[in-house]
């Protein structure tokens, strides 16, 4: 007789699901769990607890930012072979740090974290903390768990120097949401007909995937330009020639680990958004988000949270969609605005978590957000 696979259709009892959930992530959280054994075990070191932050640093950070940077382009490429992927955006990711580090002599996150007077933010430690160490792997835990958090304030942050090095980050970020919103919002609403016509059939011409390949290779190389501080941040400002060849190695393995992957469990933040896997839709949602990357790129060399941007790109989107459909009706509405609150939400988790651990980090942060507190 055939063995049927038991499942168990009452969930009445929390402690169950969470034995599911490490039966079922038994890997993962064994990963974890060595991580934070290490960590604890480097804190306090110099160049050992610095590769360990950064090889940390190196997959958490791509692997939570791919929703933005890369989501579409591997939603929309489904049928193409990981590896043709990888070799495409990975060539442009060793273009373009290889570019800062020659240009900048050694910083490959273009004067993100080392301003053109030599001054900086977010010094380098000589020695790491438990807190510092353990950031990366906190981004991946969040990641599992499908948040898409901003890898900016939760690993910037337990470097900052004191609390401008993240009040003046919030606020980039803040008027990047809020200005992608708003366009996207724009966009979509006010062109929803003439999109709905064109992209009705879901035969297009081929000149849209080159299109799409070069908005999308546009966007991965202004993300790094902005985020790539995100990993470097662990190593020196600036890296002689075998630091360089380690960080960028280990990125583009990384890169490859992650499409081999298809983007892994992040990747549902954006899989479930209407119609994203359509190259036409995924192009144009690319444009706005490098679009607002790029003017923010050079307005300032502040670090700024990409993910908000995003969100704020997506979030705009989805309320126009659910606002300008024929079929008028609260199911449309009521489902973008659960996705704009959960995605937002979820922002918020990682910017308040980012906090709690610069303050754990940094004696002077943590000093000057309880006088704030207990001054309010």
């Amino acid at each position: 007789m055939a063995k049927t696979k038991f499942t168990r259709t009452k969930r009445n009892r929390p402690y169950l699901n969470v034995l599911d959930f490490m039966v079922k992530e038994k890997t993962f959280l064994a990963i974890v769990i060595i991580g934070l054994a290490l960590a604890g075990m480097l804190a306090g070191q110099g160049q050992a607890g610095m590769w360990l932050g950064f090889f940390f640093a190196a997959y958490a950070t791509v692997a939570n930012d791919s929703i933005q940077s890369l989501g579409t382009f591997i939603e929309s490429n489904k049928s193409r072979s990981w590896w043709k992927l990888w070799l495409f955006i990975g060539g442009i990711f060793l273009i373009t740090v290889a570019f800062s580090w020659f240009y900048f002599d050694g910083d490959v996150t273009y004067q993100r974290l080392l301003k053109p007077d030599g001054t900086t933010k977010y010094p380098h430690p000589e020695t790491f903390s438990f807190f510092q160490i353990i950031a990366p792997l906190v981004l991946l835990i969040l990641t599992r768990m499908k948040m898409p958090v901003s890898t900016t304030f939760l690993i910037l942050s337990v470097f900052s120097a004191d609390t401008s090095g993240i009040t003046s980050v919030v606020w980039k970020s803040w008027t990047g949401y809020i200005m992608a919103f708003v366009l996207s919002f724009l966009v979509w609403y006010f062109s929803y007909n003439m999109i709905k016509k064109y992209f009705k059939s879901r035969k297009f011409n081929n000149s849209w995937n080159v299109i799409q390949w070069i908005v999308s290779g546009t966007l991965w190389g202004v993300w790094v330009m902005q985020d790539g501080a995100n990993i470097a941040v662990f190593l020196p400002r600036q890296l002689d020639a075998v630091q360089f060849g380690i960080f960028a190695v280990t990125i583009f393995a990384g890169l490859g680990l992650l499409f081999y992957l298809r983007g892994d469990k992040i990747q549902e933040v954006v899989s479930e958004k209407a119609r994203i896997s359509d190259v036409r839709a995924a192009t144009l949602v690319d444009t706005t988000y490098v679009i607002l990357l790029i003017y923010k790129l050079f307005i300032s060399t502040v670090p700024m949270s990409t993910t908000w941007v995003f969100l704020g790109v997506i979030g705009g989107r989805e309320i126009a969609i659910s606002l300008a459909r024929t079929k008028k009706g609260r199911k449309h509405r009521k489902k973008a605005g659960k996705m704009i609150f959960r995605d937002f939400s979820a922002a918020m988790i990682g910017l308040f978590v980012s906090i709690a651990l610069a303050a754990g980090a940094n004696p002077d942060i943590r000093n000057a957000i309880i006088d704030a507190l207990t001054t309010w």
